[in-house]
């Protein structure tokens, strides 16, 4: 068990989160949903790994929606599946910081 927790710190296996919706929590139920996202690259930045035909906006919400939700403002979604390798940057616009020149 240690050893996996390492792994989610440093970059490695899944990990999950739990998180409740306002509708559930109106509803007084305790259902539970988790947002599993494929690695964690030093804490900074995750790494989303799909085989599809097309990354669509629906990837990229997803992808976001991520990012808000564990705090983090880089997400990098990677495509295998595709005739080439096809990757998006995506970003929590709430979460960058801003570069001072």
């Amino acid at each position: 068990m240690a050893k996996q927790k390492k792994e989610n710190e440093n970059g490695g296996s899944q990990k999950p989160l739990k998180n409740k919706t306002k509708r559930e929590q109106i509803k007084e139920k305790a259902i539970e949903v988790t947002l599993r996202v494929d690695f964690f690259v030093e804490g900074e930045v995750m790494v989303e790994i799909k085989a599809i035909e097309k990354l669509e906006d629906l990837h990229k919400a997803q992808a976001i929606n991520y990012c808000k939700a564990y705090g983090i403002a880089d997400d990098l979604l990677i495509n295998f599946w595709g005739k080439s390798l096809d990757f998006k940057r995506v970003y929590n616009k709430n979460h960058v910081i801003p570069k001072i020149k």
